[in-house]
């Protein structure tokens, strides 16, 4: 690995994604505040656009009090499906640099360009030239800051947003981050920073001058770490993406649920998109876990390990109900419930062979899904579907 005063790190970072993809794909919505959230006012905010932003709008605040503070926005349903699609062609631009790219989320990536030097120019070059090549092939605006550690290039990319570039020179790091606010700290939340303002530290620099005694004493191992961090010293590689480590689905009801047979639909609905997504991966998992989260939003989960892998419907349904039975379904009404499956492998390979009993019947059972994806995915995702959500749809047409 190459020594920290000599790696350069880009950090980039989309501006506004969800919400620019929608400017992007109707430039009637440029200047206005756009707000992606849920198709209800029981979600929350997923993206708002920088106009949005003035109002006090931001992501994971409740579409309701979304819409008090900006009840002139636009508020637009999430499209996945759109947004994914933009991703991958960004994230193939970044890899036209580096294969040393990391992704964290759809509109975000750590790209090490340390070895791409020596063909392409300086790091601030290149995020330079990835930039431009973003704006040119997508059509989409996206910050950026350089230096020698992901800590110090994702602080930077966040100063000057949007369509910012930021450099840190080597050597700058510790000058860089000592007059920022402490809040701009990785790992220091909203309690950490109160217990910091405490001992009289309000920028980074502060809590970089303090003595390690104080730190250890109040902090423990974790003060020396944090203490580390404001002196600019993070020497975690960039690790290029790694499979999913789950996949699952989540629903926030219009109105809080109360009666059992319904939320026992809901769970197949998601249990089908789950196991859907599985399949087109080519993943199967043994670990099913639900997430249900009450009206109060107290959120519980409970999760169960398979003796085999799973990806059919079917299973994880069945699955999902006993694990359904552990909460307090009926009892309390509920306004969110997700799916999830986890400890995923590629199907065929890690799971006994399907030979006798139930690991046969699996096995036909998988065809017969994949079948109907099939089905689904050429005349649409309404064109089989479940006795049970064929009745769910006609309660929901007669309400």
């Amino acid at each position: 690995m190459p020594t920290l005063a000599n790696r350069r790190i880009i950090h980039l970072d989309m501006d506004a994604f969800y919400a620019s993809i929608e400017i992007l794909d109707n430039p009637a919505l440029q200047g206005l505040p756009v707000v992606v959230g849920g198709n209800s006012n029981r979600g929350v905010v997923c993206a708002a656009s920088y106009e949005a932003r003035k109002f006090g709008v931001h992501s994971a605040l409740p579409i309701l009090t979304a819409r008090r503070l900006c009840p002139q926005g636009v508020f637009l349903p999430v499209r996945m499906a759109r947004y994914q699609e933009i991703s991958r062609r960004i994230m193939e631009i970044f890899q036209r640099f580096t294969p040393l790219v990391e992704p964290i989320s759809l509109d975000e990536a750590f790209l090490d360009v340390t070895a791409s030097r020596s063909l392409m120019g300086p790091a601030e070059d290149i995020a330079v030239q990835i930039r431009a090549q973003v704006k040119e092939a997508v059509g989409l605006t996206v910050s950026a800051g350089v230096g020698a550690s992901k800590l110090v290039a994702k602080i930077a990319s966040d100063l000057n947003k949007p369509d910012g570039l930021t450099i840190v020179p080597s050597g700058q790091e510790e000058a860089f981050l000592a007059p920022l606010p402490i809040g701009r700290l990785w790992g220091v939340g909203r309690t950490t920073r109160e217990a910091l303002a405490l001992i009289g530290v309000k920028t980074i620099g502060d809590l970089s001058r303090l003595p390690p005694a104080i730190l250890t004493a109040k902090f423990g191992k974790a003060g020396i770490m944090l203490q580390e961090s404001a002196r600019g010293l993070d020497d975690r590689p960039v690790e290029p993406s790694q499979e999913a480590k789950s996949i699952g689905n989540e629903e926030t009801f219009a109105e809080d649920l109360r009666d059992k047979r319904r939320i026992e639909q809901e769970l197949l609905a998601l249990c089908i998109k789950v196991g859907k997504r599985a399949r087109s991966h080519g993943l199967v998992g043994r670990t099913v876990t639900i997430k249900v989260k009450y009206r109060d939003f107290v959120q519980v989960t409970r999760s169960l390990t398979l003796p085999e892998p799973v990806a059919d419907d079917k299973s994880l349904y069945q699955t999902g109900c006993l694990l359904l039975a552990k909460t307090e379904i009926g009892l309390r009404p509920i306004r969110l419930l997700g799916v999830s499956l986890a400890n995923l492998s590629p199907a065929g390979s890690g799971g006994q062979l399907a030979l006798f009993g139930e690991s046969r019947a699996k096995a036909k059972d998988c065809r017969l899904y994949k079948a109907i994806d099939a089905i689904s995915d050429r005349y649409g995702k309404g064109s089989i579907i479940p006795a049970a959500l064929v009745e769910k749809r006609e309660e929901e047409q007669g309400e």
